[in-house]
């Protein structure tokens, strides 16, 4: 069956600068004020909405370009408030070993990939929670497969870096190497390094890593972003860009040729964090370029156990994961970010992560303000109780990715006790309060369709509708719930909710078709939901063609 709707019978791409009338629709959008309004007609012009209504509203536009829907679902373009989108596009043309059950499977994997590869082997996607006995791999799985070349293959969450022993030799390292701080270098019985470096400690490897260069950055770009449309996503927070990737994007915009809109926040990490903020927040006329936030680093991730946590690990005794920045170094951070008009996007993932970076922005906040600049605590995935409250207070964004919750659950209750999973993963909790919840993906981490986001937000089931009734069903959120914080959370988070996130007079027609409705169709078929159109400022981007 031919999966595409002809809604282009009666319209030419090259009329859209006129009004452009689309009916017979089953629409839905979030509104400003808090409502969801449904609608069966959406009328455009110049690439904003003028207005939605019944399909008597045609009437009203007589010289119009007219398309009909024929039924199918409207929603507002979605907003992904937490991706990585040059991770992304290179990780399409990377090693992806995401689904790999077994070391074994990574290694076979592997050897066929590097069989026409030159240099590096890089890939991404292992999770030794989804192997036999759940340990950490070594150098010599890895060497069994490819000795010849230097292989580095990043954890699924990006937290902890496993190589061969071709890559160590290449870094230098050594039994003597020492760990730095923030980082662990896992240990061998003997005493040597392992193989697998978490947090800090990956940079000993990656960084002699040849770099990219402009050209490769936007090979990566427009490859992720044609996948982001056809997912339905019309504009990505890039969670952390360096300086070539800055450049590229500007350049990008005042070319007007991003593929999709752009929310970037600056790495904190980066040697030219300085030049890139004292260059000033950047803002295009066409709202596809928007750089004004710094993108920082509290604590690693719970899957490498480098989330930072108040008590001990569940599953590792004395073990409290990584701070991978002193309150102080962050309270700098946040003071630099804040003295240039750039808001701070902080990664905390564990508890104690969680309270240090509160107090950190409540003590500059009290120093030197900032707190109107929409902060946000990224992931925000453990939080005490106790904590939660100041996130309204301090007026903290959480912009959290509903898929980590489903992703995590089995792995997350291995790692903490009950009273560590309180606050953890806590949607409902944090909207009961008052707090905006920004949605995303943290893709390439999880798989970007933000429908399968959606639905973990609503079922907080695997797609085997496991746990029934969801786990920690206390947290789940409503459809209506779920959709605000894909579209308007989003826009909310990036100082765009006047312009983005709802399809409400005067803001930018991008759209998209589904083949279900969303409000309508069984939970359990949520995830499975395809986009069939995906448009842009009023502009037809993507169409699925594909035959099934």
């Amino acid at each position: 069956m031919k999966l595409i709707i002809s809604l282009l019978a009666t319209a030419s791409i090259s009329c859209f600068a006129n009004t452009t009338v689309i009916y017979n629709v089953n629409g839905y959008t979030p509104t400003y004020q808090g409502q969801t309004q449904q609608f069966s007609t959406l009328v455009f012009k110049d690439g904003k909405v003028v207005k939605t209504g019944d399909d008597s509203l045609k009437a009203s536009f007589p010289d119009a370009t007219t398309i009909d829907g024929k039924k199918a679902t409207l929603l507002p373009g979605l907003i992904d408030a937490h991706g990585h989108i040059i991770g992304l596009g290179n990780n399409l043309s990377q090693l992806d070993v995401r689904n790999t059950q077994s070391v074994d499977m990574v290694g076979k994997m592997l050897a066929e990939f590097a069989k026409d590869k030159q240099g590096w082997i890089i890939g991404r996607g292992w999770n030794q929670e989804h192997w036999p006995g759940g340990q950490f791999p070594t150098a010599a799985d890895l060497d069994k497969y490819v000795k010849d070349k230097p292989v580095v293959l990043s954890r699924v969450d990006g937290h902890a870096v496993w190589v061969n022993s071709k890559a160590m030799a290449l870094a230098g390292i050594t039994a003597q190497t020492d760990t730095p701080s923030g980082g662990e270098i896992i240990k061998l019985p003997s005493g040597q390094p392992s193989g697998v470096f978490i947090d800090k400690a990956e940079t000993l490897v990656t960084q002699h890593i040849p770099k990219t260069d402009h050209a490769s950055i936007n090979r990566a770009l427009d490859n992720a972003g044609n996948h982001l449309l056809s997912l339905g996503i019309t504009s990505a927070h890039d969670a952390g860009i360096d300086y070539d990737t800055w450049q590229v994007y500007k350049q990008r915009a005042e070319h007007n040729n991003l593929p999709v809109r752009i929310v970037a926040m600056l790495s904190a990490g980066d040697p030219k964090l300085e030049t890139m903020l004292k260059a000033g927040r950047y803002k295009d006329m066409n709202d596809m370029l928007s750089i004004g936030s710094v993108k920082v680093y509290a604590d690693g991730a719970l899957g490498s156990r480098g989330a930072a946590l108040i008590n001990e690990y569940a599953d590792r005794k004395n073990h409290h994961g990584l701070m991978l920045e002193t309150q102080e170094k962050l309270e700098q951070l946040f003071t630099l970010s804040f003295s240039h008009g750039f808001s701070a996007n902080t990664h905390a993932i564990g508890d104690q992560a969680n309270k240090t970076v509160l107090d950190a922005y409540e003590n500059v906040f009290k120093k030197s303000g900032g707190i109107l600049l929409r902060n946000r605590i990224e992931h925000a995935q453990i939080v005490s109780p106790n904590d939660i409250p100041r996130f309204k207070a301090l007026k903290i964004i959480p912009s959290m990715q509903p898929v980590h919750a489903t992703s995590d659950m089995h792995m997350a209750e291995q790692r903490l006790n009950e009273t560590q999973l309180k606050g953890a993963y806590a949607w409902k909790t944090f909207l009961s309060q008052g707090s905006i919840i920004a949605a995303g993906s943290d893709f390439p981490v999880e798989l970007a369709d933000p429908f399968d986001g959606l639905y973990s937000a609503i079922t907080r089931m695997d797609h085997n509708q496991l746990p029934e009734g969801g786990w920690r069903p206390e947290e789940l959120l409503s459809r209506d719930e779920a959709l605000r914080a894909f579209t308007l959370g989003g826009a909310y988070a990036a100082h765009q909710e006047f312009k983005v996130g709802s399809l409400e007079q005067g803001k930018w027609a991008d759209f998209i078709l589904i083949n279900k409705d969303y409000y309508t169709v069984p939970l359990t078929d949520v995830h499975a939901i395809k986009v069939q159109q995906t448009w842009l400022a009023g502009e037809l981007k993507y169409t699925l063609e594909n035959e099934n």
